[in-house]
């Protein structure tokens, strides 16, 4: 492989017609440029200049050889601008994943911040399951409160988000304006709205901590479904607040105590992606929003 250093001393002794005036050019002295030249062509296999008059000019294969010096300084140029405007946080691309119910209360806001300050900077958002993704810069999570740094992954705590306690219209609890006991709710039919993983652990430890396990009557992994399911009087539900964007006209939604169940939202970011001011703006505008609520 040719040296691309060495093709950039080619094109500094084409452009300016002898070794000399590269040299002078360059820096280095005439007899570094010859060796260099030298090199050049033992690489190339062939001879790139011959003399001219005083000076020296390129042959076929050393005109052609410029050429593509020139293209590459070129490339090389726009690849250290590109870096500089990466480095700076002005361009690049971010890979963000979350779970759908910090859509549009979380990500929404924080995403136009972040646009507002780095309008030239690609967001790819994708909805995810709420694991860590490898090929993210950024995944919003759930996690137990405390849960500590792993896998190359940084644990930004953003926000607590509480259940509620929702009720059909009907329920002896729905008239209180009070928090609801959740060892009140130990005797109910219950509508299981979480799937296994972080969530529904956030629960079940609330109500073992209330001294009863949940009776789980109706199996659902779907908030709107599950209000549906307590609509209809087959049972009671814990939803978390930011899953309670659109209510259910027949439910009456209840705080909780006793304790009050929460999940534990995070922003797991690649350490190696917090190098990037970009990245670190983003993260900046999910902890103002999340501040902010």
């Amino acid at each position: 492989m040719m040296d691309v250093r060495r093709m950039q001393v080619l094109r500094a002794v084409v452009t300016s017609g002898s070794v000399t005036a590269a040299a002078r050019h360059l820096g280095y002295t005439p007899s570094a440029v010859s060796q260099q030249i030298a090199a050049l062509e033992k690489e190339a296999g062939i001879e790139l200049l011959e003399r001219f008059g005083r000076g020296v000019r390129p042959t076929a294969a050393g005109r052609l050889l410029t050429e593509h010096a020139a293209l590459i300084g070129r490339q090389v140029a726009e690849a250290e601008t590109a870096l500089a405007d990466l480095r700076a946080g002005r361009t690049g691309r971010i890979a963000v994943r979350y779970f759908a119910t910090a859509g549009a209360d979380l990500v929404a806001p924080a995403l136009a911040r972040f646009r507002s300050r780095h309008p030239d900077v690609r967001v790819d958002l994708r909805i995810a399951d709420g694991s860590p993704d490898e090929e993210a810069d950024l995944t919003l999570v759930v996690r137990a409160r405390g849960s500590g740094e792993r896998d190359g992954l940084r644990l930004v705590h953003l926000v607590d988000d509480p259940y509620r306690a929702v009720l059909p219209r009907g329920h002896p609890l729905a008239d209180r304006r009070t928090a609801v006991e959740l060892g009140g709710l130990a005797t109910e039919p219950w509508v299981g709205s979480e799937r296994p993983g972080p969530c529904l652990d956030a629960v079940l430890e609330a109500c073992a901590a209330a001294g009863f396990t949940p009776d789980i009557a109706v199996q659902c992994e779907e908030y709107a479904a599950a209000q549906g399911f307590v609509a209809a009087g087959l049972g009671i539900t814990l939803i978390p607040r930011l899953g309670l964007g659109s209510r259910h006209p027949n439910v009456v939604v209840r705080r909780i105590r006793g304790p009050e169940p929460v999940r534990s939202i995070h922003a797991a970011v690649r350490e190696s992606s917090l190098a990037l001011p970009a990245v670190r703006g983003l993260l900046e505008a999910f902890q103002e929003v999340a501040g902010a609520s």
